[in-house]
């Protein structure tokens, strides 16, 4: 097997269009932002068995005076996950398992993860539940989590919320009774999205988790069919709240938005995710979409919140260098580029 690194256009056409993991900052257009906005080096690897891409991983490596720094997502940009993707031409579960080692391997000496002074950190997809061969290198392997709604086979949008609470429900099928308006916008909706985000972050001492600028070129580079902005207005046009929803292959994620507001005593956050899921389980040009993630179950002050919708617990992966000198390389990696995300 090869491990090569690949440009874009290359990546583009490894790239599977269907399942094996992929999330939506896989693809290729949101990878060349994210180049475009960070200073280090992007690195696109491609594991081959003759002339087909078996695995796939992106990596952002720069070197800093405290030493090198290896990312995947790039910190501080709002991405939830990136790392590998595994696409075998063989349903067999050991050949799955050598691409994966295979793969780790060859990208861990590329990138010079054993040196002490690399600093190496990958937040996995879902779906990618093999991380043993990066603990076998000596990093540190640990789980978090999200929730995902199983949307596969609903056909309404009762079907969708037929698990969610009863007070969620409840709140959801008000929608139809208020003259609020729930409708898909664009860049500059998303924008004003945004300035929400930044002021809930502020609320907790912390800064937004992207620039403004990155969410305009973001949005304005993605195709169509990766985002929706979901806004919600009362009858004279008066913004009210919005969510920023991203499609991958097969999940649609609630990425950005969805901050506290009621109208009527009933709360604007439901109304919108209820569009959402309308959206989902209606709209043929979703049709490939089979569940909705809630980004995330890690915070427990939002967890009581997400865990009305019933969605399934997920598991994923957050590999990075440990032992004690690299816990002293990220306070210095801290001091330079602020917070590690």
């Amino acid at each position: 097997m090869d491990i090569e690194r690949l440009d874009l256009e290359e990546w583009d056409s490894a790239l599977p269009s269907s399942g094996a993991g992929v999330e939506t900052f896989h693809d290729p257009d949101a990878l060349a932002v994210l180049d475009a906005h960070t200073d280090a080096e992007m690195r696109l690897y491609g594991a081959f068995k003759g002339q087909q891409a078996v695995g796939l991983l992106p990596v952002f490596v720069e070197d800093r005076p405290v030493g090198r720094t290896v990312f995947s997502p790039p910190v501080s940009m709002g991405v939830p996950r990136l790392g590998p993707i595994i696409n075998p031409n063989s349903p067999k579960r050991r050949k799955w398992e050598r691409i994966n080692a295979e793969l780790a391997a060859g990208v861990l000496e590329d990138v010079d993860a054993d040196r002490r002074s690399t600093l190496f950190r990958m937040t996995c997809p879902v779906g990618y539940d093999d991380p043993r061969p990066y603990g076998w290198n000596d990093l540190s392997v640990e789980p978090e989590f999200t929730y995902v709604v199983d949307l596969e086979g609903c056909t309404d949008v009762e079907d969708a919320m037929s698990g969610f609470s009863k007070s969620l429900r409840n709140e959801m099928r008000r929608y139809d009774d208020l003259d609020l308006r729930i409708e898909t916008e664009g860049i500059d909706a998303a924008l004003r999205i945004y300035e929400d985000v930044v002021d809930q972050y502020a609320e907790y001492d912390d800064e937004a988790p992207m620039t403004r600028q990155f969410l305009r070129d973001l949005l304005a580079s993605l195709e169509d069919d990766r985002w929706r902005t979901y806004v919600a207005r009362s009858p004279d046009g008066t913004y009210q709240s919005g969510i920023l929803t991203l499609f991958s292959n097969d999940l649609a994620y609630y990425w950005q938005g969805g901050v506290t507001a009621s109208y009527e005593h009933v709360s604007v956050n439901n109304l919108l995710h209820r569009r959402i899921l309308e959206d989902i389980v209606t709209d043929p040009e979703l049709e490939s979409i089979t569940g909705y993630d809630l980004v995330g179950a890690n915070t427990e002050r939002l967890c009581e919140y997400k865990g009305k919708f019933n969605g399934e617990l997920r598991p994923y992966y957050v590999i990075e260098s440990s032992g004690l000198e690299m816990q002293m390389a990220k306070k210095a990696y801290q001091r330079v580029s602020g917070s590690l995300k």
